[in-house]
């Protein structure tokens, strides 16, 4: 029997948390079967998705009371993001449709007086009684939260607009429920498995905890080409920049806050991102991935995600057919569907792009920010085309537009070659900054840039 079995529900992100146990010497088993779920040492419930369809996929298998058997016996069991929502009595998300009932209480949604879903890396402030969950920062990516602790629990909180429960362990630590992605979150998310796996327990120090509130992302992106890491100017010219795993691993060790693979042949190509290097870079890595080229369908998706995406972006297919975004929303929720703007100034405005950069497919970039964003895009990946590869500085009236226009959080790509740079992006409201070309070069590092960014006053993740 494996240390650990992991749920199949159908909308989880399999290869990432598998990847979590393999690395800290678990063997593991992912089954949708509710007999080897009863017998099972140890469950793990993970979740990427929306509320109503991760429940609809384990009723349908019988999971649903393979889960509630597994609590009332005892058995460790560790519910992940969608998983630990899953696991409480209902959600805003989707009225009417009934969780688990482990934890009582159900998940609203998050404030519209930030943006949402609430994406990135956030401080948890743990309880001081020194159980699983330490203090930390860990990578989040939800619309929805408990906002109260049920009777019976120890909760840790963070703050996103309002603060909310990040985890919650239940006394003997037979269950433990995180809002955060453990898997995806470094030194710290290993820390926390690790512990779950052993019951070894916090040792609580007096250092205080970092303040709440989302930190701005730093983000290589790799952008692929036949299994290999490309960068061009203005997506032509292509010229090879390396190894994906390679590289991956390499910005990880940097501090990198995710990162982006992007298969820039495959909408032109008409062909799908090549399942296997999203695999090996998921393997290298313990942060956030973000899969795009070639996602024209939910299946696509579900595929990616299996492999060891966390995200997926959209940009030709969704032109195409806008419905695509909704699809992907409702299936897997909006956190976790990027809409890909490739944007190039046209006039007193900017058109949005196509095919690597040779179709002029909508003529307002920022009405389609907008629209994409009303459509189930939970966050907006936005390029200048103009600026790709130049290294003259992001466009940064471009940025403001779609900033002011959608509240979903925005990934400013397209022009990083200094380190201020990166400070002007975020001073114009960017949640996020894609880099490619500075960090392939060798010209500067993601650490360089993060120690910048703080002697600005800017907090990043270190």
């Amino acid at each position: 029997m494996a240390d650990v079995v992991i749920v199949d529900s159908g909308v989880a992100n399999l290869a990432s948390i598998t990847s979590g146990f393999v690395r800290l010497g678990a063997s593991v088993a992912v089954t949708r079967d509710p007999i080897v779920v009863r017998r099972a040492p140890r469950v793990v419930l993970p979740g990427v998705g929306a509320f109503g369809a991760g429940m609809g996929a384990l009723r349908a298998a019988g999971l649903d009371g393979a889960i509630r058997d597994v609590a009332a016996n005892g058995t460790p069991l560790l519910g992940v993001c969608l998983g630990m929502q899953l696991l409480c009595e209902a959600s805003e998300e989707t009225p009417g449709v009934r969780g688990l009932g482990l934890i009582a209480g159900a998940c609203r949604r998050l404030p519209g007086d930030v943006r949402v879903p609430h994406l990135g890396w956030n401080t948890v402030t743990a309880a001081p009684s020194g159980g699983l969950v330490a203090t930390g920062v860990a990578a989040f990516a939800n619309s929805y939260a408990l906002r109260d602790a049920p009777p019976g629990w120890t909760a840790a909180w963070t703050t996103h607009g309002i603060r909310f429960v990040a985890a919650l362990e239940q006394e003997g630590d037979r269950v433990v429920a995180c809002q955060f992605h453990p898997e995806l979150s470094g030194a710290y998310g290993a820390g926390l498995l690790g512990r779950w796996l052993t019951g070894a327990k916090v040792v609580p120090t007096p250092a205080a905890a970092a303040a709440p509130g989302l930190l701005p992302r730093v983000v290589p992106c790799l952008d692929v080409k036949d299994g290999r890491v490309v960068k061009g100017v203005r997506f032509q010219d292509l010229r090879d920049a390396g190894d994906p795993a390679t590289l991956a691993a390499a910005y990880e060790s940097q501090g990198a806050d995710e990162i982006v693979v992007l298969d820039v042949a495959a909408s032109a190509e008409a062909r799908a991102t090549q399942l296997d290097t999203v695999a090996r870079v998921r393997a290298s890595i313990r942060i956030p991935l973000t899969v795009g080229g070639g996602v024209r369908r939910v299946d696509d998706a579900r595929r990616f995600l299996a492999a060891g995406a966390d995200k997926v972006s959209v940009n030709t297919a969704a032109i195409a057919r806008p419905a695509l975004l909704s699809e992907l929303a409702a299936e897997f929720g909006s956190q976790c569907v990027v809409l890909a703007i490739d944007a190039r100034r046209s006039g007193e405005g900017w058109a949005a792009l196509t095919h690597g950069g040779r179709v002029l497919a909508r003529a307002d970039a920022v009405e389609w920010a907008r629209a994409g964003a009303g459509l189930g895009a939970g966050e907006i990946l936005l390029t200048s085309w103009d600026r790709d590869g130049t290294r003259a500085g992001p466009d940064l009236e471009l940025l403001r537009a779609v900033v002011r226009t959608v509240r979903v959080p925005v990934i400013a790509s397209g022009g990083i070659g200094e380190r201020h740079h990166v400070a002007q992006a975020f001073s114009a409201g960017a949640d996020a900054v894609l880099a490619a070309s500075v960090f392939h070069d060798g010209d500067d590092t993601v650490r360089g840039i993060k120690d910048e960014l703080s002697l600005r006053g800017i907090r990043v993740r270190r």
